[in-house]
């Protein structure tokens, strides 16, 4: 067991909100386990932590590890993916065409608006 102090990470510069949740998970310290680590496994940036905390050699094991699980995650999450991009799209374009005659008259209405003022005297 390896302790991990909450110095450490702000001497490597983790970003603010994983030291708050790294002091309000442990203190200011903590024993480093892989049981500790799974059971916060959706709370913290391991890659990070990885690159910035693991020796060289332990970094490139870790990306060695990691690789099939991340590669099966975009292989499941492509065809997601492509179906919010394309409702993106479709939602977008609807928006534009509703958006458009609205956003016309907002600027006749500007317009006519300065207009009426200025010719009436009321220009700086």
């Amino acid at each position: 067991m390896k302790t991990l102090t909450l110095q450490r990470l702000i001497d490597l510069g983790a970003c603010a909100d994983q030291r708050e949740l790294f002091r309000e998970t442990f203190g200011d310290s903590v024993d480093v386990t892989p049981e500790l680590c799974v059971s916060v496994a959706d709370k913290f940036d391991w890659r990070w932590a990885a690159e910035h905390l693991l020796s060289a050699p332990a970094w490139a094991e870790y990306e060695r590890a990691t690789a099939p699980a991340w590669a099966e995650c975009e292989r499941v999450e492509a065809p997601a993916w492509a179906e919010y991009e394309r409702v993106k799209a479709l939602a977008r374009a609807e928006y534009k065409r509703v958006e458009a005659p609205a956003w016309a008259e907002y600027q006749r209405v500007e317009a006519r608006t300065f207009g009426e003022l200025y010719e009436g005297g009321a220009q700086s």
